[in-house]
């Protein structure tokens, strides 16, 4: 019979804030995600409007800020590496 593990709760002083959880990482980790191009404007709001059915690959800083948005996966790879960026793949 398997058991369940109880764990107790974090006491309040060992919690991140939404700000600092949103910092770890920062200027040290970015994320490359494949996209859509109907997701495009959602995240890069300065793009221009790109035809329905497009894969793209977006690179993104750790607190979510988009760097790179292209048709390319290498150059997202690419960018990161240009930016001393340490990469991980979002699905």
């Amino acid at each position: 019979m398997a058991t369940k593990e109880h764990h107790a709760p974090l006491a309040p002083e060992n919690l991140l804030s939404a700000t600092e959880l949103a910092d770890l990482g920062n200027g040290e980790v970015g994320y490359i995600r494949r996209m859509r191009s109907e997701e495009v404007a959602a995240k890069f709001p300065q793009a221009p409007q790109l035809d329905p059915g497009l894969d793209l690959w977006a690179l993104f800083g750790a607190d979510g800020t988009p760097i790179l948005l292209s048709d390319s996966r290498s150059s997202a790879f690419y960018k990161a590496a240009e930016n001393d960026l340490a990469t991980v793949s979002v699905h």
